[in-house]
């Protein structure tokens, strides 16, 4: 595979069960309401490692780098993936100074908002929503989950009015959903069918933000957690 294709994410098939979850340490409140580990915190860390370099390459015509979190889903990954952009810097001739802004979207404010199948083409930035300051800057945008990519497709018109030099976006999970959204996402940490999914930073109505792996949600743990 080309290095365009492994930017594009692990593919994990549609039978795949996850593990088991006593392979596995997790908040013991939870041992309910989550049916299995379906990706491993530290194979999320390593892919996390290998998105980070491949931006590197990308941006190593720039000094700087413009990074738009999309919260909340997306502040772990986020994090995660601009200190490994730090790490790889310090140990090599091309630092990349990273200035991080924290945006928020009105359609991901309503429920459960990476799994509500009800999604809006209406864009609403909360935070900053002046982003003036992006003209001529090279920019990433990091997001948690795409699926249809109304909501990106959506911020990518809105940012590209304010003329930055160049576009990026990385995503950590891609949903394999009727009109998914693969070609938006440049940087894409797993591909995954549309299965409900909680942890690393994703919640199901604020609740599972605090689990390191990502998980698949049971029956009890909708049912208990539902709004």
């Amino acid at each position: 595979m080309d290095n365009a294709g492994m930017k594009k994410g692990i593919a994990l098939k549609d039978d795949w069960p996850g593990y088991s979850l006593d392979l596995f340490s997790y908040p013991e409140h939870y041992h309910e309401d989550i049916e299995s580990v379906y990706i491993p915190h530290g194979i999320i860390m390593n892919r996390v490692e290998r998105l980070a370099h491949y931006i590197m390459d990308d941006f190593a015509d720039n000094n700087n780098i413009m990074v738009l979190c999309v919260l909340k889903g997306g502040y772990k990954f986020c994090a995660d993936l601009v200190e490994f952009i730090k790490v790889l810097g310090r140990n090599s001739n091309k630092y990349l100074e990273t200035r991080v802004e924290f945006i928020r979207l009105k359609s991901y404010l309503v429920g459960a908002w990476h799994n509500n199948d009800q999604s809006t083409e209406q864009l609403q930035i909360i935070g900053s929503g002046d982003l003036s300051f992006l003209r001529g800057k090279s920019v990433l945008i990091v997001e948690a989950i795409v699926d249809t990519g109304k909501t990106m497709k959506a911020l990518l018109k809105h940012v590209e009015t304010f003329e930055p030099k160049m576009v990026k976006v990385a995503g950590l999970l891609v949903k394999r959903v009727p009109n998914m959204a693969e070609s938006l996402t440049d940087y894409v940490g797993f591909e995954i069918p549309n299965h409900f999914v909680v942890g690393y930073a994703l919640d199901y109505n604020e609740y599972f933000r605090d689990l390191n792996h990502l998980c698949v949600i049971s029956k009890t743990g909708k049912m208990k957690y539902k709004v």
